[in-house]
């Protein structure tokens, strides 16, 4: 009985009626002939609303509810939830349904009105975006149902509790994959050749034609085919190519509800999958303060995952970035030459003045990307109308700062240091191309 009526919850329709039936008896003072009027009316509405209990308890399942979800979540993505729903009663029901989203997300809004006909089975979607790495926790969820009375609701609870890790953008990641194999080659101007050289992947056993090396002959092939042979090979495709994050406070910045680092930390996982894809061995290297997680370049079949779960546990530090030491690691632990995507962020000329040194002795033992970001706000107020003194000053100090960007670039520049400044939202793609370009320029 306690369970019954912990699941029985009154319409307003019902308020409605009973204050209705209040006012009668009221006024049945001032009119008797109205006396009876109000207990006929009482009767009606007791008799409906057991009828309404009776209809809705008579069925032990009388709805099933279940989610539908990832076992993880893309940051910074729309991900799909769905929500099964049965009605097993035999007849049509109207029903409001409320998901208990985790709480990261800050609303409780997730609330839908349904009618299903008798033994109708639907599926209700909608999307949730989260922006920061983590475990998410969803509950229960709780349908209300109401027959076709609708003087009563029966309350449905189906623990649905789970756990989702949010993990770096993989949708980002799978969305990007077909880029490694288009060819915008043809629209730069570059042109894919293929290399003959002495590097130690074989390619094939040919006949000796008069400008081969003779210290490729193989003799074991020449005895069986009596005549002169030799190896072939032709120049390793496979470059070492490292995604370098800077995890310092000035990667906690936010744009769009993500921060820098994680804009960094998709884009090195989208990145990481395509190096893989074009036959490359992909690495990750974390710094800030002191030196973070070293994921040596590697073309195995685990590597992705490894990186994943690489990036899946950064966090931003809130001191000072040490280049020094970022110099002084890659030199000890990179000793072949490799293509290095810097990801971090100058807001000013100072600001790289203080760290050009370490990052032109990385440039000259490898090649160099770095990777810093615009500031689309202030793009906004340099273009926006002016309409007072003040926005003119707002709006020259706007200037400054993104002139002072492009200085960066220009200066990087002039030492031979690649650069991409990106808004945060087209990092990826960005990043992707410049990687396509250095490889179709052969530069890696």
């Amino acid at each position: 009985m306690r369970k019954l009526i912990k699941n029985i919850y009154l319409e307003p329709l019902l308020f409605y009626i009973i204050g209705a039936i209040v006012a009668l008896f009221l006024l049945a003072y001032i009119f008797p002939i109205l006396f009876y009027l109000p207990q006929l009316l009482t009767i009606a509405l007791v008799v409906l609303v057991l009828m309404d209990v009776f209809i809705l308890f008579r069925a032990k399942k009388g709805i099933f509810a279940q989610r539908i979800k990832a076992d993880k979540l893309s940051n910074g993505d729309d991900n799909d939830i769905k929500i099964n729903v049965e009605n097993f009663y035999r007849f049509g029901i109207k029903c409001n349904i409320i998901d208990e989203i985790p709480h990261q997300f800050q609303n409780r809004d997730i609330n839908f009105n349904l009618q299903l006909d008798s033994l109708e089975n639907k599926t209700l979607n909608y999307q949730l975006r989260p922006v920061k790495r983590g475990v998410y926790h969803f509950g229960s969820i709780n349908i209300y149902v109401r027959g076709f009375v609708g003087l009563i609701s029966r309350k449905f609870v189906f623990d649905a509790d789970s756990e989702a890790p949010v993990y770096p953008s993989y949708i980002q990641m799978r969305k990007y994959e077909m880029l490694a194999f288009v060819s915008q080659n043809t629209e730069t101007g570059f042109k894919k050749m293929r290399k003959l050289g002495q590097s130690s992947e074989f390619e094939q056993i040919k006949e000796y034609v008069q400008g081969d090396d003779y210290r490729n002959i193989n003799w074991k092939a020449t005895a069986r085919k009596n005549d002169l042979m030799v190896n072939q090979y032709i120049e390793e495709r496979s470059q070492n190519i490292y995604n370098i994050i800077d995890k310092g406070r000035i990667m906690k910045s936010p744009f769009e509800g993500l921060s820098l680092l994680d804009y960094a930390i998709n884009a090195s996982l989208v990145l990481s999958n395509i190096i893989l894809k074009k036959d490359d061995k992909a690495g990750l290297i974390t710094f800030s303060h002191q030196m973070g997680n070293i994921v040596p370049a590697n073309s195995k079949s685990g590597q992705m995952q490894v990186i994943l779960e690489t990036l899946y546990n950064q966090k931003t530090h809130y001191l000072e970035t040490n280049f020094e030491l970022l110099y002084a690691t890659l030199r000890r632990k990179i000793t072949t030459r490799s293509l290095l995507v810097l990801y971090t962020n100058f807001d000013s000329l100072s600001s790289l003045k203080r760290q050009l040194p370490y990052l032109r002795l990385i440039n000259k033992r490898h090649l160099l990307v770095v990777v810093f970001f615009e500031n689309t706000e202030l793009e906004e107020i340099s273009n926006a109308d002016i309409k007072s003194v003040e926005d003119v000053y707002v709006k020259t100090i706007a200037e400054k700062f993104s002139f002072e960007k492009r200085q960066i670039v220009k200066e990087l520049s002039n030492y031979g240091i690649h650069t991409i400044l990106t808004a945060p939202k087209n990092l990826t793609i960005n990043t992707i191309n410049k990687y396509l370009e250095l490889k179709g320029r052969n530069l890696i």
